[in-house]
């Protein structure tokens, strides 16, 4: 079962909403055409946020494109410099995830009063995002890391810290980690994998995300 957001970030529509569908579609477009039915796709399949990383050249179309939709709160990844968040907000992304922590991606998300989910794989880091006000934070890459030990060992010296598992997460596995207090919501490329885009096998993504969220809710019982 989750537990309540720690206090800095109470209220966060983008954290509240990823808190309610516990799961985080990550996606990397190569054809800013797909975002339609992508986007189509995802919510058919019962999620609410997006993430649209910053790997290929269509991303900031995509998320301008992804931004029009009412059903969905779009984000971006792999957010790696100031100059990036202006970009991505400027688009319509309303969250920035990062693939580590940096200071000054942070702080120009909190000038643009857009939410930040900084990336973390040490206390070090933590304590950096705690020292910067965030509650929130994406422990990537989350199975490489050693998984969900890993997540346990980390989570205890830092109570009301939630987290974000990316990496080598997938329905076979996200039951584990969402049973954790600790843990917000899980991302992941599963549901919506650069394979199944570029065959625009819209009908699988709809089922993926389905079944991913069928399980979150099991983990919530």
């Amino acid at each position: 079962m989750t537990g309540p957001l720690a206090a800095p970030e109470l209220g966060n529509t983008v954290l509240d909403t990823l808190a309610g569908d516990r799961i985080l579609p990550v996606v990397v477009l190569e054809d800013a055409d797909r975002a339609t039915p992508l986007g189509a796709a995802l919510a058919g399949g019962g999620v609410r946020t997006i993430e649209v990383t910053l790997r290929t050249r269509a991303a900031l179309a995509a998320i301008r494109t992804l931004a029009e939709r009412t059903d969905l709160i779009v984000g971006a990844g792999t957010v790696t410099s100031a100059d990036q968040v202006d970009h991505v907000v400027d688009a319509g992304a309303r969250f920035v995830v990062c693939p580590g922590f940096s200071t000054a991606v942070v702080r120009r998300c909190q000038q643009r009063d857009v939410t930040v989910i900084p990336g973390v794989a040490t206390p070090t880091e933590i304590q950096m995002a705690l020292d910067a006000g965030l509650s929130v934070v994406k422990l990537f890459p989350a199975e490489q890391l050693g998984g969900l030990p890993m997540l346990k060992a980390l989570a205890a010296p830092f109570p009301g810290l939630r987290f974000v598992p990316t990496g080598g997460v997938t329905t076979a596995n996200l039951r584990g980690y969402l049973d954790h207090p600790a843990v917000l919501a899980v991302g992941g490329t599963w549901m919506a994998a650069a394979a199944l885009l570029a065959a625009g096998r819209w009908d699988d993504v709809t089922k993926l995300t389905t079944a991913a969220v069928a399980e979150s809710r099991e983990s919530d019982r």
